[in-house]
């Protein structure tokens, strides 16, 4: 006779597991949210003011794997930044910001970006080919999957992080058969063949 596989139960409803006492840890939590596949993308925005004569701030950017489409009508995306940081406080006073999806070739620029204790963004950006946006103003990477304009919307404080909504101005395709650069268990990872 054959071997046959049980059939999965159904969750009970009376049933529910019991949580830890005080809720999931930071590790419990971190360790979860790792196992989830995300896509890797550069947020990037020009500290104003951004003049006619061209650009008089700097240039300011940051690796996120916490971006999202939300909504097609209107064109609607969502980033999470850290409370606090640098992007956090230019997004607050600077509506304007640009997106590059990074293809797999790009590990380099979205570790570079997300180091602790990172040299300044200027030198950050010193030997990247990017092109400034025509509507943000906001440096997009050269070689991206795609790259994107936004405008803020609103932004909603959630816990440590502020989530950025913003309506998608301009999408342009720089290299849009190349593969995407992920991040799955705390690392940079190609997809594979």
């Amino acid at each position: 006779m054959p071997k046959t596989t049980p059939a999965p139960q159904p969750c009970a409803p009376d049933a529910p597991s019991s949580p830890h006492p005080e809720g999931v840890t930071n590790d419990e939590f971190r360790a979860a949210m790792s196992r989830l596949a995300a896509g890797v993308c550069l947020i990037t925005a020009h500290e104003p003011p951004l003049t006619a004569d061209g650009p008089r701030g700097e240039d300011v950017g940051m690796t996120a794997t916490a971006f999202m489409s939300v909504s097609l009508e209107p064109p609607l995306v969502l980033v999470s930044v850290r409370e606090g940081s640098r992007m956090d406080d230019l997004l607050a006073e600077q509506p304007l910001w640009g997106v590059s999806l990074l293809a797999e070739n790009q590990l380099q620029v979205a570790g570079r970006f997300s180091m602790k204790g990172r040299i300044s963004d200027r030198l950050l950006f010193a030997d990247l080919a990017c092109e400034r946006g025509a509507a943000s103003g906001a440096p997009l990477l050269s070689g991206a999957l795609a790259t994107l304009e936004c405008r803020t919307t609103s932004r909603v404080p959630a816990g440590d992080h502020t989530l950025v909504i913003g309506h998608v101005l301009t999408a342009s395709f720089p290299s849009p058969d190349a593969r995407p650069l992920t991040y799955f268990r705390g690392r940079y990872r190609h997809l594979l063949p």
